[in-house]
C-alpha cells in the first residue's frame, strides 16, 4: 500500500474522460478500465476485464475460501458527460486540490467512492496478507446510462458472484457531512402523454368553443393525479405500499433534526412554502412516500407576443417515485386506464411508458446492516444517521433478483458535492475515510 498513494491514484483515475453516454468516449472507458484491472491485479487480486455490447465490466476476486463470508463490492468507473464546460473551474479532467476537496467529474460519483474500497483491501493485504472475508469486486462502466448489460452479465456470471451480500458506496453523507447508512431508495416508472386534438392548429376565434382544446384537456387531466392535499388520487396506488415502522419514524425525525428541519430544506430548494401528503414530516414524504410528479408539459405556440391558435396537440411526461413493494408496472397501468377515463371526447390520449426500477429496502438492524454501521461509525467518529433516499438506483432490485443478496448503501459523498455538475468535487477526509471504513467494514463482516 505504501507504493499507492492514495491521492496520487485518485488523481490518475479522474483523468480518464469515461463518459458512457458518448460514443466517442469508448476508448477512454476502455482505457480505464485496463487501468482499473492492473491496479486490482497490483494489490493481489485476480481481474480481468469482460467485454459487454456496451462498456466493459472490470471483475477481480481473492481466492475464495469457503469458510469465510464472500461480499461483494460493487461501483462504477463512467461518469455523467462534464458539460457545461464553462461552469468548472478548472478543466474536468484535470484533477485540482483545493481547501481539503478534489474536482473532477466523477470524483464523488463513483470513482473516490470505489477507489476508497480497493485502497481499503490494498491496506489490509499489505498489512495482514489476507483478508476476514472473501472479496469480489464488480465494477461497471454503464451506471450512467442505466446499465442496460448488467443484468444479462450477472445472470451469465451467477456462480463466480454468488456472495453474501453487497456493498456499495455511490449515495452521500447526510446534511452536515454526518455519517449515513442508506437503507431505502425509492423506484421510479416514467410516463409521456400526449393528447391529440385537430388535424393542425386551428384559428381560436374561428373554432374556439366548438373544438376541444387539447392544451386545456391535459392541463384538467394532469389535476385529476392529485387530490387539493397533495394525495395521489389514482385507484390503487397506495394499496402496496409498505407502512413506516416505528423505528423508521423515529429514524426520519433524527435525520430531520440533523438536517436544520424544513427551514433548511426550504433553503435548498429555494422556496417560502413546503407542499405535500399530509400525515407525514417532509422527511418521510421524501424517501418514504410514493410520489407523482409532472416533469415537463407543452403545447401551443411558444413565440414571443400572441398567436391566437387552438393547438393540434399538447404533452406531458410524468415520472412515479414508488416504494417498497410497489410494482412500476401495475402502476403505469393503473394510471394510464385512471387517465383515460378522465379523458374527454374530441380528444385522443397516446400513452407512452420510459424507463422503470424497482424501490429497494433492507433491514439496516440485520447482522449486517450493524455491521455495516459499526464501519461508518469506526470510521468517522460518530453513529450513522439512517436515510431513505428519495432517489433511485435500479439496479439493486436486479443484484437482488440475480443474485439474491441484499445490498448495503454506505455513502461517502460529501451532500454538496455537485455529482452531475460543474466542479464536482469529493472531501479528501471523506476519501480518506472512506479507505479506514472498507477495513472496519470487512473485519466486521468476518465475524
Amino acid at each position: 500500500m505504501d507504493q499507492l498513494d492514495p491521492l496520487h491514484k485518485l488523481q490518475e483515475f479522474l483523468r480518464f474522460p469515461s463518459v458512457s453516454t458518448q460514443p466517442e468516449h469508448a476508448p477512454d472507458l476502455l482505457c480505464c478500465a485496463e487501468w482499473l484491472r492492473e491496479l486490482l491485479s497490483g494489490i493481489g487480486l485476480t481481474a480481468s476485464v469482460h467485454s459487454t455490447p456496451g462498456s466493459p465490466v472490470v471483475l477481480a476476486a481473492t481466492p475464495r475460501d469457503p469458510a469465510k463470508r464472500t461480499v461483494l463490492i460493487y461501483g462504477h468507473y463512467d461518469v455523467q458527460p462534464p458539460d457545461p464546460l464553462d461552469g468548472w473551474t478548472t478543466p474536468p479532467f484535470e484533477p485540482r486540490i483545493t481547501d481539503g476537496r478534489i474536482y473532477a467529474r466523477g470524483a464523488a460519483d463513483n470513482k473516490g467512492q470505489i477507489l476508497a474500497h480497493i485502497l481499503g483491501v490494498a491496506k489490509t493485504l499489505g498489512e495482514k496478507g489476507v483478508l476476514p472475508v472473501n472479496v469480489i469486486f464488480l465494477i461497471e462502466g454503464e451506471e450512467e446510462i442505466g446499465s442496460p448489460n448488467l443484468a444479462d452479465f450477472l445472470r451469465e456470471h451467477r456462480e463466480e458472484l454468488a456472495c453474501d451480500l453487497v456493498a456499495i458506496s455511490d449515495t452521500a453523507m447526510a446534511p452536515g457531512n454526518k455519517p449515513a447508512l442508506t437503507y431505502a431508495l425509492r423506484g421510479i416508472a416514467a410516463m409521456e402523454l400526449i393528447v391529440r386534438g385537430p388535424a393542425r392548429d386551428l384559428h381560436s376565434g374561428l373554432f374556439g368553443g366548438a373544438v376541444a382544446n387539447p392544451v386545456t384537456v391535459l392541463a384538467r387531466l394532469l389535476a385529476t393525479l392529485h387530490d387539493a392535499k397533495g394525495r395521489v388520487l389514482i385507484p390503487g396506488f397506495y394499496d402496496a405500499v409498505r407502512p413506516l415502522a416505528p423505528w423508521e419514524r423515529k429514524a426520519a425525525a433524527d435525520l430531520e433534526k440533523a438536517a436544520g428541519g424544513d427551514a433548511a430544506i426550504k433553503e435548498l430548494a429555494g422556496v417560502t412554502d413546503l407542499f405535500g401528503e399530509e400525515g407525514f414530516s417532509t422527511i418521510e414524504r421524501i424517501g418514504a412516500r410514493p410520489t407523482a410528479e409532472v416533469n415537463g408539459i407543452g403545447g401551443g405556440y411558444q413565440g414571443a407576443g400572441t398567436k391566437t391558435v387552438l393547438p393540434k396537440e399538447a404533452f406531458a411526461k410524468l415520472t412515479f417515485r414508488l416504494v417498497a413493494d410497489q410494482d412500476p408496472a401495475v402502476i403505469l397501468t393503473a394510471a394510464e386506464e385512471y387517465l383515460r377515463k378522465q379523458t374527454p371526447p374530441g380528444v385522443l390520449l397516446e400513452v407512452m411508458t420510459g424507463h422503470s426500477g424497482a424501490a429497494y429496502q433492507n433491514d439496516p438492524n440485520s447482522r449486517d446492516g450493524l455491521a455495516a454501521r459499526k464501519a461508518l461509525a469506526g470510521a468517522f467518529g460518530s453513529e450513522p444517521l439512517l436515510l431513505r433516499d428519495g432517489g433511485s438506483i435500479p439496479i439493486l432490485a436486479t443484484l437482488k433478483e440475480i443474485l439474491g443478496v441484499d445490498s448495503h448503501l454506505l455513502g461517502l459523498a460529501n451532500p454538496d458535492s455537485r455529482i452531475h455538475s460543474p466542479d464536482e468535487n469529493m472531501l479528501i477526509e471523506n476519501f480518506l475515510g472512506g479507505i479506514r471504513m472498507n477495513r472496519v467494514l470487512l473485519e466486521e463482516l468476518g465475524k
